[in-house]
């Protein structure tokens, strides 16, 4: 097969859906960046850590990378930086030495309390921008996506 047959094959960037759902997944995430990394110094993965674990008593290495699709590596790195500035602390686990616990300080849970109604703020207001016909298509769309990746191992 040659390389325009190929193209002929294949649509366009804009439509393939894989596509498309990563660009709106990244648009809406850099939107909220915003909030989150412009006022409150936060990268991505900071906040997504901090978001789990003010919500949490303590929540494994494990979980962590489970829970926020983040690899080990990047949860180690926000982890340092968030323990670096006293937002969170981490441990080894006694059960398993392999394993780090984290949890959230006070501070963190502050600086979560302060963030949290700002980024619930910035998603209405994104999603406001949608009818609400729109806004149910959207969570039904994402459930049903959820549920069929769920039905088969990928």
């Amino acid at each position: 097969m040659d390389i325009r047959s190929m193209q002929d094959d294949t649509p366009d960037l804009e439509a393939f859906f894989p596509y498309r759902l990563a660009i709106a997944a990244e648009n809406f995430s850099r939107n909220l960046l915003d909030v989150y990394g412009r006022e409150f110094g936060l990268s991505r993965e900071e906040w997504r850590l901090i978001y789990l674990l003010a919500r949490e008593e303590q929540i494994t290495s494990l979980e962590l990378s489970n829970r926020t699709t983040l690899d080990r590596v990047q949860v180690s790195r926000a982890s340092q930086r968030l323990e670096d500035k006293g937002l969170i602390t981490r441990s080894v686990a006694p059960e398993d030495r392999r394993l780090k616990l984290y949890a959230c300080t006070d501070q963190g849970r502050a600086l979560f309390q302060a963030i949290f109604p700002k980024v619930q703020a910035r998603t209405k207001e994104v999603l406001d921008r949608m009818t609400p016909e729109g806004r149910t298509a959207l969570n039904d769309g994402l459930k049903a996506l959820s549920d069929a990746m769920n039905e088969r191992p990928v």
